[in-house]
Order: C-alpha cells, then sequence, then structure tokens
C-alpha cells in the first residue's frame, strides 16, 4: 500500500475517497482548509493537514513523501466560474500547475486528477461520449478542466510524471453541498426538505449521466489499485436520464408533490451527456451500482438529519 495524499479531502467526492483509500489500506493525509468544520469523512487513522490550496508553501509541505496525489480540489464551480472566468485561471489552473511543480519536486509517482466527464465534451450531440472524442467545452468551468489535463499531459512528458485523468460524471450523494450551486439531485432535495419549489432549468429534456458517489470511489479505488492502461477514463454509470425523470425519482423517492419553477437554460449548458465506460469497464472489475431510487433515499436521508425535519 502507497502513501496517498488527497487535495481537497474534505469536499464531497474527497471525503469520500479518504475513507475508501484508509479501508483499502494505503496511508492517508488529508489536505483541506477545514476551516469551519471537524473532518466529513470517517475514516480513521488519517494524517489531517490543515492547509490553502492557493498557498504553494502549504502545498509543497504536504506533497512531500508522497507517492500518489489526488487532486480533488476546486476552488470554482460550474456558475462561479461563468460569473468571473479569470478566477478559475488565477486559481484552480494557475495553483494545479504549481502543484504539479510541487509533485516533480517531491518525487511523486502518480497524479489522479477529478476532471469533469459532462462538459469537457460539449454540444456535440452525441448520444454517448468515449474518451477519443474530440473535446469541445463551451462553458469557463470545462474550459479550465481541459487545460489542467493538458497541462498534465506536459509534465508528463517534460518531467516523466505520471498521471491518471478522471473524468466524472454527475456525482450525487451524501456530503454533497447543495448551498453550493452544484447537483441537481441535492439541491432538489434540500428545496423539497425545506417545503420550497424545484428549480428546473429549461422544460427538463436535458439529460445526464448520474452516478452514486460510493460508486464512483470505489471506481477509483479500482483505478489505484492496478497500473492503468490509459491516462484517461470516464467514469460514470453509462446510462442517461432526462431532468424529467430525475424529478419522477424525487417525487416516488420523498413522496411529496412539490412545486416546480422553471428557469431559462443557461447558454453554457450542453443538452445532453452520458459517458461511455467501455475502456473502464474492459479493464477494471465493476461491481453492481446503486440504484438511482436508493441512492437518492440515502441523500435524502442525510439531509432531512441536517434540517432536523
Amino acid at each position: 500500500m502507497a502513501s496517498a495524499l488527497v487535495i481537497g479531502a474534505n469536499g464531497f467526492l474527497g471525503s469520500h475517497l479518504v475513507d475508501a483509500l484508509t479501508a483499502a489500506g494505503h496511508e492517508v493525509t488529508a489536505f483541506d482548509r477545514f476551516s469551519s468544520q471537524e473532518p466529513t469523512f470517517d475514516a480513521t487513522g488519517v494524517t489531517v493537514v490543515r492547509g490553502e490550496f492557493l498557498s504553494r508553501g502549504d502545498l509543497e509541505a504536504a506533497v512531500a513523501g508522497q507517492r500518489l496525489v489526488f487532486h480533488f480540489l476546486s476552488s470554482t464551480n460550474p456558475a462561479t466560474a461563468e460569473s468571473d472566468p479569470t478566477l478559475d485561471i488565477r486559481t484552480n489552473v494557475a495553483q494545479t500547475v504549481e502543484l504539479l511543480e510541487a509533485c516533480v519536486a517531491a518525487g511523486t509517482e502518480r497524479v489522479y486528477f477529478a476532471s469533469t466527464g459532462g462538459a469537457i465534451y460539449g454540444p456535440q450531440g452525441r448520444s454517448e461520449y468515449i474518451e477519443d472524442d474530440h473535446t469541445l467545452p463551451v462553458s469557463p468551468y470545462a474550459i479550465g478542466k481541459l487545460a489542467i489535463e493538458n497541462y498534465l499531459r506536459y509534465f508528463r512528458v517534460v518531467h516523466g510524471l505520471s498521471s491518471t485523468i478522471l473524468r466524472i460524471s454527475n456525482p450525487y450523494g451524501t456530503r454533497q453541498r447543495p448551498h453550493k450551486r452544484q447537483g441537481l439531485i441535492p439541491i432538489a432535495l434540500r428545496q423539497i426538505a425545506l417545503g420550497r419549489p424545484v428549480d428546473r432549468f429549461g422544460d427538463g429534456s436535458m439529460v445526464r449521466d448520474y452516478l452514486y458517489v460510493e460508486d464512483l470511489v470505489a471506481m477509483i479505488g479500482s483505478l489505484v489499485a492496478m497500473t492503468p492502461h490509459f491516462d484517461t477514463y470516464n467514469l460514470g454509470s453509462g446510462t442517461g436520464h432526462s431532468v424529467t425523470e430525475i424529478l419522477e425519482a424525487l417525487r416516488r423517492v420523498t413522496d411529496v408533490d412539490f412545486e416546480i419553477r422553471q428557469l431559462a437554460v443557461p447558454r453554457t449548458f450542453v443538452d445532453r451527456v452520458v459517458l461511455d465506460t467501455t475502456r473502464f469497464r474492459t479493464e477494471f472489475a465493476v461491481a453492481p451500482l446503486t440504484d438511482l431510487d436508493e441512492g437518492i433515499r440515502r441523500t435524502f436521508d442525510e439531509i432531512k438529519g441536517q434540517l432536523n425535519v
């Protein structure tokens, strides 16, 4: 087993990843601000490092002695990146380059990067996307992710830093933070729990690939356990659900006849994104995925507990 640093360890994906890596026997270090709360992961024996992603000194100290580095932190989301595109460039892109430089200096063996498996392909009109399809992002958030992917390739060629790009679909599940304006399922479930209308962009026909977070980290664990053959993998369910289908599932699970408030579709939204995961499934074992209703139920139970409703 290896020493593994998770950057963004107190976030939605990062906290679940900490639990999975620890359960697999890795020596895990959790890097995050931990500014206003205790660690959200359940694992014990984890080394907690409080630091700022925007501090090169903090990053250099964190990566020292780490064989594996998991970059799962983003200082923006699709909405904030669109409102200020330069913020994404100045923080996520520029600081990731500094992180990669620190990894080279520290002798890190491999970097795993949480990219986006949706917006990065852009509006190409395909029923499914494979890793070799053209990337045509139209949103600042996805453009930034693609820039980081290309810098990973640069560091691989010039410095010999191995890396694996994880193009993740629409993950959802426990520990997701609805107030961060990212993720239809948790945002809608919080509105339902509070008795408020649910916002829907457009007519509900947009299709996305939803993946329960515990299934995602299990897939990542399979990648970590072996040396991957490729540098990029789609990680998703391989099944598309329209917004209307998701809202119907929310009604089934919550048993609430909530009001829907229709909003205009942002210009950078892609109409349909479903990931072809053949590359991953051919190379790695895949456990049965969590049923959509069950994943929603677990997420709703947590949200209700947090809101005491």
